[in-house]
């Protein structure tokens, strides 16, 4: 499974930006890999530690702006077309990379 998270955090005020760090921050603590600007995933064993994630994500994401989880599994984020650019194939972003103990 994959939790992607996409956001779009308001940066006007030093209050803004500092949250928008924070958010981040938290983001690659809880393993989250950068897909693209403002869209980070992380790879899970089940749904049900997806829906774990999702609702502590929640609990840190700072209350303005737009934050979006969506829950998808590996074969629909190997479906995932490419229109331009290329995939990155790094060890962190495949499943294999995942260890259970």
């Amino acid at each position: 499974m994959r939790l992607m998270v996409m956001f779009d955090l308001p940066t006007l005020t030093a209050q803004d930006r500092k949250n928008y760090r924070q958010f981040m921050k938290k983001l690659n603590k809880d393993g989250f890999i950068m897909m693209q600007e403002s869209i980070y995933t992380c790879v899970l064993v089940d749904s049900a530690s997806a829906k774990l994630l999702a609702n502590k994500v929640e609990m840190y994401a700072p209350s303005k702006g737009l934050i979006q989880a969506l829950t998808i599994t590996e074969k629909q984020f190997e479906a995932m077309r490419y229109i331009t650019g290329k995939k990155k194939d790094t060890p962190d972003n495949r499943f294999e990379r995942l260890v259970i103990v």
